[in-house]
């Protein structure tokens, strides 16, 4: 046995040297990983190596959106799956506690109204779950879950203004679920 400490008895030449070019490709893939943070770190605004000088340069696809696989990617991913919970739970709300609109008094593109419910009573119940009420009415609007008259809602002022549930309960359900699964399976695992 020599006096090498990293000799192991009974070791030939061949596993020494498969160990010794594993070392290698690990300190190979450090040193490359630490060049790209480096350079990530140039573009970053936020860091102390930003590099003013440096213009990076996006596809129109690329532009606006976070970095695949980083965290910032991983945080919108969760945000939007939690709003599309939040717009479930308001449907839910409507849906409990709004009354049946009567058919024959509501206009043609309201006729698949499923529920309504005044914006001060849904305002009542709902502010004790969130505070977020009127983004998330206007998020249900958009995806044409819910209808209501005007731009956006203010309380006091908009109080008597009807809230109408455009789709079964059900139906809103499954597309809520199936856009927050989307939204949390369009972004890899959660970073390191």
């Amino acid at each position: 046995m020599s006096g090498n400490f990293l000799t192991i008895p009974g070791d030939d030449a061949i596993q020494r040297r498969s160990r010794s070019s594993s070392l290698t490709d690990l300190i190979s893939a450090f040193d490359t990983k630490a060049q790209a943070h480096t350079e990530l770190q140039k573009v970053t605004a936020f860091s102390g190596q930003f590099d003013k000088n440096h213009k990076p340069t996006f596809s129109k696809d690329e532009y606006g959106k976070p970095i695949p696989g980083s965290m910032t990617e991983y945080r919108g991913a969760e945000a939007q799956a939690r709003v599309c919970t939040e717009m479930k739970e308001l449907c839910e709300i409507i849906n409990e506690y709004g009354k049946t609109p009567c058919k024959s008094l509501l206009p043609p593109e309201l006729q698949d109204a499923t529920k309504v419910i005044s914006f001060g009573e849904l305002f009542t119940i709902y502010t004790v779950i969130s505070d977020k009420l009127v983004g998330i009415l206007l998020r249900t609007r958009k995806h044409q879950l819910t209808f209501f008259e005007g731009e956006v809602l203010f309380q006091k002022r908009d109080d008597d203004v009807p809230v109408f549930l455009m789709q079964p309960i059900d139906d809103i359900r499954t597309y809520c679920n199936n856009k927050a699964l989307q939204a949390r399976r369009s972004v890899s695992p959660m970073p390191n």
